[in-house]
């Protein structure tokens, strides 16, 4: 009966930018540097043979459509496939791993690079963090929503310009292999966000180099999981 009124309910339009973060309290976010050989290649290091995890900040989430500031003119794009926790885990098999993930969403690395740069070693989690930084959205899809949540299509575009574009079975680490990686070391929540990589065509690695722009509108998809259209407006420069 349930099912039976839920389809006959009447369907009621949303507006994008009317939705926040799907996820807005996440316990803990991690994040995958270089999980696509493509994108190691246009950093010019090798594949890493460990998955490279650094971690955002929750203060650096944002909706669908969220507008970011931009602090300098030096803000990359990394489109992601985003994964939600769902069950609390700790050291679990990659076999079972799927088990865990409560669905799957559309996401957004923003990272300015001066920031992330600043040594003598790399400060990833701070220049990946400003405000609005780490767009999801427009909703967490469940997993029988998703026909094969190993192969999907992934694209980040501006106007007419295609920035990237591959297939999330091209990442070198899979979402259970993430999983299990990550629960070997720490306890997962549910809620918990991991942000699994992004493929090749990142400004810094563009010759020349091409970063994004105020007034621009940053969109990203993902079969299956919907999109992103994120305004972006000239900020005050970074202090950091």
């Amino acid at each position: 009966m349930a099912d039976v009124a839920i389809d006959q309910a009447e369907r009621i339009p949303y507006v994008l930018a009317d939705l926040g973060t799907p996820v807005p309290e996440p316990r803990q976010i991690f994040a995958v540097g270089l999980n696509y050989a493509d994108h190691a290649a246009e950093s010019n290091v090798p594949a890493p043979e460990f998955p490279l995890i650094f971690t955002k900040f929750q203060s650096s989430l944002g909706g669908p459509a969220t507008p970011v500031s931009l602090p300098s003119e030096g803000v990359d794009f990394e489109a992601e496939l985003v994964v939600v926790i769902g069950k609390e885990i700790h050291q679990v098999a990659e076999l079972d791993a799927w088990s865990y993930v409560a669905g799957l969403t559309v996401g957004q690395d923003l990272s300015e690079r001066a920031v992330q740069g600043r040594g003598p070693v790399p400060q990833f989690s701070l220049g990946k963090s400003f405000p609005g930084f780490s767009p999801c959205g427009p909703a967490v899809v469940s997993l029988d929503e998703v026909p094969n949540p190993d192969d999907l299509a992934i694209r980040g575009w501006v106007g007419d310009e295609v920035l990237q574009e591959s297939r999330t079975k091209e990442l070198i680490f899979s979402v259970p292999k993430l999983v299990f990686y990550l629960s070997g070391v720490c306890t997962l929540y549910p809620g918990d966000l991991i942000f699994t990589g992004t493929p090749a065509g990142v400004g810094m690695g563009r010759v020349p180099q091409r970063f994004l722009r105020p007034g621009e509108t940053l969109m990203t998809e993902i079969e299956g999981l919907g999109r992103l259209e994120i305004p972006l407006e000239q900020g005050y420069p970074t202090s950091a």
